[in-house]
């Protein structure tokens, strides 16, 4: 591959100040069991090509699935005409500055390759998930499924790029839903499809997996007789696979700097964040320090480089509850003269690299689980994601849970269903009041954050510690 996009760069004959190539080669596997019956086993393969080229400070994009001479000529071309006749009503004129010349690569680290397991060895895995799930009679439903990817990325430039990288990652998620006559409830593992990693088939037999599965079957029998959350201000407790999503939603998305700058708007909305924040808003208490981190070992969105070849480092975005700098690309970065990271992503090789966000992680403080809950006379602890709703300015939201346990005298006591919790961004990250430890540091991933015209489902990954925030609002109801 190298030397055929070493050849495609000498060859294109375009009057360009600079040119780019991103070429793409993904494979993919997914296997999804319900009720111990095999539902889907699927692959699908994907290559092509983006070529960027900047001229007279405009960044042009078009991408084809030939490598053909003609047709990529073709294909510079229309990228040539397309930065040409932007040129003419540019907002920032962009620079070689911002492709930077880099050399390196990355490869996932594993343990056992993607193929270690044949697709029937992978289903009956998923079969007996279901089956060990179906703990009573009253579970009506269960459900399993694997997927996994392997992604080649090659990105070179006219001034001497030259990256590599291969991500190997696999996702899992099981559940099962119980129902006792009007009451129905749902518990799986970590939430909606929290568990993706990079690395190899080691992941789909994790240690301690058949115990886990165990307890997600009893949790949901266990909810149909739980209490209703109460409707109150109390002390919260969240589990680190809720904080995924409350940091995507409340942290992630609302610092990215296109957002800011108004460029999602139109699809995905804005941000209650200002450029003038950067340096001096007060994002959270003095215990909030949020990085962007993708280089963070098995993480979900961990890379060396993103796909514009920006080098990847870990950055603080909020440190001692200050924000620092945002989710912008170096594109980004100019246009908003404000610090970001390399973030520039893109899902696939027919879509141009935006702002995205990669592995935001809360860091951990010094608190143990039972340190966090001790003082607490009267609150609840939370787990699971259930259901999310955030305004377009990442300020106003309302999460749900699917797994609850009262907190009474610093024990945790009866289980609850139905737990919710709604707040304004500053409001709640300023109430958080203990962290955990690295002890119950634990990280999660999804690989379906949609941004952009046309949409890019894209990886993230989120780790976090148990935290707890003072005097929140929670409820009960479904959401």
């Amino acid at each position: 591959m190298w030397s055929e996009l070493t050849k495609i760069i000498a060859s294109l004959n375009i009057p360009a100040d600079w040119i780019g190539i991103r070429a793409v080669k993904e494979n993919n596997y997914n296997c999804y069991v319900r009720d111990a019956l095999p539902q889907t086993n699927g692959k699908s393969s994907t290559m092509g090509v983006m070529l960027e080229v900047l001229v007279n400070g405009c960044l042009g994009y078009a991408a084809t699935n030939s490598l053909d001479h003609e047709c990529l000529q073709a294909t510079a071309e229309k990228a040539y005409k397309q930065a040409l006749a932007a040129s003419e009503w540019w907002i920032y004129p962009f620079s070689a500055k911002q492709r930077p010349k880099v050399v390196g690569e990355y490869i996932s680290p594993f343990i056992k390759p993607l193929d270690a397991l044949s697709p029937r060895e992978i289903n009956d895995i998923l079969i007996h998930i279901c089956k060990t799930l179906k703990v009573d009679d009253k579970i009506v439903q269960t459900t399993a499924t694997t997927t996994t990817t392997e992604k080649e990325t090659w990105f070179v430039s006219s001034n001497g790029s030259e990256v590599y990288q291969k991500v190997l990652s696999l996702g899992t998620h099981y559940g099962a839903t119980a129902q006792d006559g009007a009451i129905v409830q749902q518990r799986s593992n970590n939430g909606w499809q929290a568990h993706c990693y990079q690395g190899g088939m080691e992941l789909l037999r994790e240690e301690e997996l058949w115990q886990r599965v165990q307890q997600i079957g009893e949790q949901a029998i266990e909810l149909l007789t739980a209490d209703e959350c109460p409707s109150t201000r109390t002390d919260l407790v969240l589990a680190p696979d809720q904080m995924m999503l409350q940091i995507h939603e409340s942290v992630g998305h609302p610092l990215e700097i296109d957002r800011i700058l108004g460029d999602e708007r139109n699809y995905a909305g804005g941000s209650f964040v200002n450029k003038s924040d950067f340096g001096n808003l007060v994002y959270g208490s003095e215990l909030m320090n949020i990085t962007f981190d993708p280089t963070v070992p098995g993480e979900f969105a961990s890379y060396n480089f993103d796909d514009t070849g920006a080098v990847a480092t870990r950055e603080y975005l909020i440190k001692e509850g200050v924000l620092q700098r945002g989710v912008g690309s170096l594109e980004s970065q100019a246009r908003a003269g404000v610090p970001g990271v390399a973030c520039a992503r893109a899902s696939s090789w027919n879509r141009p690299a935006i702002d995205r966000m990669a592995n935001l992680n809360l860091e951990p403080g010094n608190a143990t689980f039972d340190e966090i809950i001790a003082d607490i006379e009267h609150g609840v602890y939370m787990e699971s994601n259930r259901s999310w709703s955030i305004d377009d300015q990442r300020y106003k939201f309302q999460f749900g849970c699917e797994y609850a346990k009262l907190i009474e005298n610093g024990k945790l006591t009866k289980t609850l269903r139905n737990p919710n919790y709604r707040a304004t961004t500053p409001e709640f990250w300023h109430s958080l009041i203990k962290l955990g430890n690295s002890s119950n540091w634990q990280m999660y991933g999804t690989a379906y954050c949609g941004k952009g015209e046309p949409n890019q489902a894209i990886s993230v990954g989120h780790g976090s510690p148990i935290c707890l925030f003072a005097n929140v609002e929670v409820f009960g109801g479904g959401a």
